[in-house]
């Protein structure tokens, strides 16, 4: 086999096709979707020659394992984990060049929670409103990579880099900081509730997606309890649904919401947000 495809052999909980989305479409009820950590899905496509805007694929906690049909140079960055060709160890954060019909796998994440995988061309699916990302919402883009699936691979735009010292990955937080600068709808919300979003402890849920990063900790005390006509949200806004824990809205995030947006997120902050795992501490900066 030697037409430029990869099949894919274990899918991993979550794995997609991403790029650096689809915005400025929201008037049309399109999310811009997109990778979350566009720190790494740009670093990884570099190593292997690409546009910083070719898609690659992005996994969730347990990886997945491709078998390329043509001999291609492969990236594995993102969220820390064990790389092998064919069983063996292969640079996690380099190139990695992959024979044809050989199996790479990146493996559960060590530290984080997103790996990103970029191939040589780039992962070459049709794209829908410019961008090739999955969109787990409107359901835009290829369906998540399931067993069996073969994808199509570009041609090559440039040698691989050469790695002669380390690259400066970012490393997932230990502590989520989210500055946040609050409004639209803070005056929804008691003053004992702004002051609590501001100081109280927080920890990412288990129940965080691509759409939103949920919290778990204190209720936020609404001073309105009246109902809110749907209004449009923007990537970051920190949304407070009845159960009263904020949720952070990520790249797949809905473009207009009935909850009140008590906070929105300075975008700085949301890569690291991509690779905070469940149980991570979350503290809210309030910046004016």
């Amino acid at each position: 086999m030697t037409d430029r495809a990869f099949a894919v052999v274990r899918a991993g909980a979550l794995t997609t096709v991403q790029d650096l989305g689809r915005p400025g479409h929201a008037h049309l009820g399109v999310p811009r979707s997109g990778v979350l950590d566009p720190r790494s899905a740009r670093l990884v496509n570099r190593l292997v020659g690409n546009a910083e805007s070719s898609a690659v694929l992005e996994t969730t906690l347990n990886g997945c394992a491709v078998r390329p049909r043509c001999a291609v140079t492969v990236a594995v960055g993102g969220a820390h984990c064990q790389v092998t060709v064919d069983g063996r160890p292969a640079a996690w954060g380099a190139p990695v060049r992959v024979a044809a019909d050989s199996v790479l796998e990146a493996g559960p994440a060590l530290r984080g929670v997103r790996a990103y995988l970029a191939f040589a061309g780039g992962i070459a699916v049709d794209p829908v409103l410019g961008s090739r990302s999955t969109d787990l919402l409107s359901g835009l883009g290829p369906a998540p990579l399931a067993d069996g699936a073969v994808l199509p691979l570009g041609r090559p735009a440039g040698p691989p880099a050469r790695v002669d010292g380390g690259i400066p990955w970012p490393a997932p937080p230990a502590e989520l900081v989210l500055r946040v600068r609050l409004g639209p709808r803070a005056d929804w919300f008691t003053d004992a509730a702004l002051h609590m979003l501001a100081r109280a402890a927080y920890r990412v849920s288990s129940a965080s997606n691509r759409i939103g990063l949920r919290t778990e900790g204190p209720a936020l005390e609404r001073a309105v309890t009246g109902e809110l006509p749907s209004e449009g949200m923007v990537l970051g806004a920190v949304q407070v649904p009845p159960d009263g824990r904020p949720v952070v809205f990520l790249a797949d995030h809905p473009t207009t919401g009935g909850y009140p947006v008590v906070a929105v997120v300075d975008a700085r902050d949301l890569p690291a947000a991509a690779q905070a795992a469940p149980g991570t501490p979350v503290r809210f900066v309030v910046i004016r």
